[in-house]
């Protein structure tokens, strides 16, 4: 039996759900988030818990298990907290500035690189080189981090580039004279 699939999840206080059919809606006092979850996994809402079953053992349910009951825990999370991500730019001359809604960043390119605000996501800018990333879609946050990242990923032998408050870098040693 999957470990996280057999977990129950506990609804806090002010958060609603909604099941219809396979689609699944979740609401709280940071927003809304829908879901179409898989049909094969039962979702059952008694009170203020969420359990999940499984119908059979055949590899992909069980696969679905797990996932499904992750999917929900982070809907029910992310409306009720919020997620968010750190990152931090590294290097001279490398900088960003909130233009709006979205990002200018300076990245050691000839042209500064544009990042649009996107619907669902705010950006905070601490100093000239933190970016938060915030929102409550765990999927959307990670994705527009990772594409934030990927502008200039970390390179390994100065560490210069954008990289997550929490990654660290592993350096390579330089020429040998």
């Amino acid at each position: 039996m999957s470990r996280i699939g057999k977990k129950p999840i506990t609804i806090p206080a002010g958060v609603e759900i909604k099941q219809d059919g396979n689609k699944f809606t979740v609401k709280g006092p940071k927003g809304q988030l829908e879901r179409e979850l898989c049909s094969e996994i039962k979702v059952n809402i008694d009170g203020s818990e969420i359990t999940f079953e499984r119908p059979n053992d055949l590899p992909n349910t069980r696969a679905l298990h797990g996932t499904t009951r992750a999917n929900v825990n982070n809907m029910v999370t992310g409306v009720s907290q919020g997620f968010e991500i750190k990152l931090e730019l590294v290097g001279v001359g490398y900088r960003v500035q909130a233009s709006g809604k979205g990002l200018t960043l300076a990245l050691g390119y000839s042209h500064p690189v544009e990042i649009e605000p996107i619907e669902g996501i705010t950006f905070k800018v601490e100093g000239n080189t933190k970016i938060t990333v915030e929102g409550i879609d765990k999927q959307l946050v990670g994705q527009v981090a990772a594409n934030i990242r990927a502008k200039r990923p970390p390179e390994p032998y100065k560490g210069k580039g954008v990289k997550y408050a929490d990654e660290v870098i592993r350096r390579k040693e330089g020429k040998k004279g």
